[in-house]
């Protein structure tokens, strides 16, 4: 895959965890911290299952049916865009999703999953789970916020798991470096 995050002009921190170790609910618990810190956050999310957020029968879907790419449903307080990408292979196209983000001028995009692009990472790790810590593999893993004492790769940041506020903080600075 080819992915040139320098060409951004924000930072990308991307949230990886195995299914089940919590990306979702870290993600959600940080976003107001984050926010009450003036920290404009947009999320990208990466589903591995088929998703519609439209409904049949409705004039979005319809429209999309017929062959509209893309279809954007408007109101006074919110917006939605839905596109078919039938000539995507298997990976996701990142560059195009986050062109799309940056029209809302966020300050820093988190990235739940992606986990084998080129980008910096945060990892998280519950031991409990019996699952390898990603970082001894991936060098764009930053830091790996774990619910135990780990040991993980030199220079990589070690932040405890339970502590949404030091993962606010950290992320936070981190988003400044």
């Amino acid at each position: 895959m080819d992915f040139d995050h320098s060409r951004y002009d924000l930072p990308l921190l991307g949230i990886v965890a195995y299914s089940g170790t919590g990306k979702t609910t870290l993600i959600e618990a940080l976003l107001p911290m984050l926010s009450a810190q003036g920290i404009r956050t947009a999320v990208i999310k990466h589903a591995h299952h088929d998703v519609d957020v439209d409904t049949p029968g409705k004039d979005t879907h319809r429209f999309r049916m017929a062959g509209a790419m893309p279809v954007v449903l408007a109101t006074a307080k919110r917006f939605a865009v839905m596109m078919e990408t039938p000539d995507q292979m298997d990976d996701l196209d990142l560059p195009l999703l986050l062109d799309y983000v940056l029209i809302s001028k966020p300050d820093l995009v988190l990235i739940e999953g992606f986990k084998h692009w080129p980008l910096p990472k945060l990892e998280l790790h519950r031991p409990e789970l019996g699952r390898p810590i990603q970082a001894w593999n991936d060098p764009w893993i930053k830091a790996v916020a774990s619910s135990e004492v780990i040991s993980v790769p030199s220079g990589v940041e070690v932040l405890p798991l339970n502590d949404v506020m030091t993962i606010a903080a950290w992320i936070s600075t981190w988003a400044l470096r």
